[in-house]
């Protein structure tokens, strides 16, 4: 039996929730139960595979084993972006193939996602808005989107070149030197897409929230031990992304960073006035790392998020955040001068889960064990599309997006600690010393 003793700590202060109303959360588990599919996660993944398990298998009692509280994790804390391509590509045969598979992949994401918020009428302020793939300096222009565009014509994908000037009359800001539009993204609010999506699962999936899975014993049976109950599984799916090594899964392969997001106070009549562009949009960095990732919201705050660090405990502060407000509110200023008197009303921090070679982690990892983890920071369409797929093989049912999904799975070996951290924070801090004028 494993003993699960580093486990998720959610706080307070998500930016996302806090403009949401009060939802009660769901009781946590208080017994001993018996069923056919216990989903250990409640992120896009674990709720996306509960549900289509459920429409495989209507009569089997299928529970989710949340830790914390739906739209509280990762789920909840990412930038509200559903991508439906991939950011960067080169002109490598491989990679272009590669690219064509998470096309499809990402696009199935999205039509589940879209069908489920329409049938259940969720409210998170879904929308079709695009994406903008933008460079600040000329180097990341000529090394990121001009390939991006070249491989986009070549595959005959919608896109749009959008300069300095026509960039800043769209989003209102003349610090990007360029753009690359792309039309078929969506924009939400992560948190509450993940609540909707948790209080609308079939009737024969039942969420514990406030239950940690702190002991796991696969078998046949498998059992799972929580705080004040305990599950005997037919069948067992682990959803829980960075924390999936403790499980005894994907060792040596998941690296956990952290990632901080900020979002201003709503926008005034007046500083609406002043500010040019559409009333929603998002903006993707040409480096992930060293970039912003920014959008201006459906009720007028603009989100700010950045500063990426490798964090192996899945842990940061207050006094950390505090200074991470102030840093977002210079860049902030740096591409809003005219709004200089927004204040930043929320910081918090969210947690990715990244492999070295950009594959998640998918299939049966021991007999009646399956997983669907490590999204690479594209939680929302990666995670979904896992989680339906990992259903799909679990149960048998033929689906030619597997075969996708398999091709760009498989997490590579990454060294012990503490030499990873060593490579880990070396290799990062060129990066951000490389990308440096893309900040």
């Amino acid at each position: 039996m494993v003993a699960i003793r580093l486990l998720p700590d959610n706080d307070t202060t998500n930016g996302w929730s806090a403009v949401l109303p009060y939802r009660p959360t769901k009781p946590p588990l208080a017994h001993s139960i018996s069923v056919d599919w216990a989903v250990i996660g409640a992120g896009y993944a674990g709720l996306a595979a509960a549900r289509r398990l459920a429409e495989h298998r209507p009569g089997d009692r299928i529970i989710v084993l949340e830790a914390g509280s739906a739209g509280e994790g990762a789920q909840g804390r990412n930038a509200g972006f559903a991508i439906d391509l991939p950011h960067n590509v080169t002109s490598s045969l491989a990679e272009l193939e590669q690219s064509a598979r998470y096309k499809r992949l990402y696009r199935s994401a999205i039509d589940h996602l879209d069908d489920t918020i329409r049938t259940h009428a969720i409210a998170c302020d879904w929308s079709r808005d695009g994406r903008y793939h933008a460079a600040v300096s000329p180097t990341a222009v000529q090394s990121v989107l001009k390939p991006l565009v070249a491989e986009l014509t070549r595959s005959g994908e919608e896109h749009r070149w959008v300069d300095r000037e026509a960039l800043a009359e769209e989003i209102g800001s003349d610090y990007y030197a360029a753009a690359v539009f792309t039309p078929g993204g969506y924009l939400v609010n992560p948190a509450a897409l993940s609540r909707g999506l948790a209080d609308t699962l079939p009737s024969n999936v039942t969420l514990y929230e406030g239950t940690p899975v702190v002991r796991f014993d696969p078998g046949t049976p498998s059992r799972l031990v929580t705080p004040e109950g305990e599950v005997k599984a037919r069948q067992v799916v682990i959803a829980v992304n960075g924390f999936a090594d403790r499980f005894g899964y994907f060792k040596h392969r998941l690296l956990s960073f952290a990632a901080h997001a900020s979002l201003t106070r709503p926008l005034t009549q007046a500083e609406i006035g002043r500010l040019k562009g559409k009333a929603r949009w998002g903006l993707t960095p040409a480096n992930a790392f060293a970039g912003i990732t920014m959008r201006r919201t459906a009720d007028n705050r603009i989100l700010v998020r950045q500063n990426v660090s490798f964090r192996p405990d899945l842990r940061a502060g207050d006094e950390e955040r505090a200074r991470v407000a102030v840093h977002h509110k210079r860049l902030f200023d740096q591409r809003f001068p005219e709004l200089s008197d927004v204040t930043i009303a929320h910081t918090w921090t969210g947690y990715i889960c990244l492999s070295r070679n950009g594959a998640p982690g998918f299939g049966e990892v021991a007999p009646g064990v399956w997983a669907s983890v490590c999204q690479n920071a594209v939680g929302m369409t990666k995670g979904t599309i896992g989680g339906l797929l990992l259903a799909d093989k679990a149960v048998g049912a033929r689906n030619p997006l597997i075969e996708d999904m398999e091709a760009v799975s498989g997490p590579a070996w990454i060294p012990p600690r503490p030499a990873l951290d060593i490579g880990v924070r070396t290799r990062f801090a060129f990066e951000l010393w490389r990308s440096r004028a893309e900040v």
